[in-house]
């Protein structure tokens, strides 16, 4: 037993046997996981929106980006089946946090949904960057897709600053929660 002044040395894991398989599995449960989430608070936006009138055109514009995080998530969706990964457990949580994001933000006006989609597509976007930097030579089909993907939540996120996010109200730690939130929840549904 060592001393009780030293502390105790707790070997750190070893790549070996399954380790590239379980870090593929936790890359494509994460990536499904965010997805889903996207999905979720695009939608909840939009029935938010759908039942004010006079807001047609961002009823619409959720519309079309939860149809483009639809797509994502249904090839995500597929992948998770050809690899024989499960996905994150915590689906339900993710589900009531992900609508209730969209829920709030949306009842706080349009502004305030823009600044959701900012803060969530800066998250992702240097998320799916790190992927697809460690990906690009392992698996490279995957590592394009990803680009792809890349690409598409950038656009949200441009999107999102041109028709006003960052004059939300309380834009700075509306931002700074969500994208801690988004954080979290990317750890967590790697593991679990």
């Amino acid at each position: 037993m060592p001393p009780a002044t030293e502390t105790p040395h707790i070997p750190l894991p070893r790549p070996g046997r399954g380790a590239t398989r379980a870090r593929l599995a936790e890359i494509l449960r994460v990536d499904h996981a965010g997805e889903f989430g996207a999905v979720r608070i695009y939608q909840a936006q939009r029935a938010v929106f759908e039942g004010v009138r006079g807001k047609e055109a961002i009823a619409a514009d959720m519309a079309t980006m939860q149809a483009g995080e639809a797509v994502h998530k249904a090839r995500f969706d597929a992948l998770l089946n050809e690899h024989r990964v499960r996905p994150t457990l915590l689906l339900p949580a993710w589900a009531m946090a992900a609508t209730g994001l969209g829920v709030v933000t949306a009842l706080m006006g349009e502004k305030a949904a823009h600044a959701c989609t900012e803060a969530v597509e800066s998250v992702i976007e240097q998320h799916y960057a790190d992927q697809i930097a460690e990906l690009k030579d392992r698996e490279p089909a995957l590592a394009a897709e990803l680009s792809k993907f890349r690409d598409e939540e950038l656009e949200h996120h441009d999107h999102a600053i041109e028709h006003g996010s960052r004059d939300a109200p309380g834009y700075r730690l509306l931002s700074a929660v969500i994208k801690a939130g988004c954080k979290v929840a990317i750890k967590v549904s790697e593991r679990v």
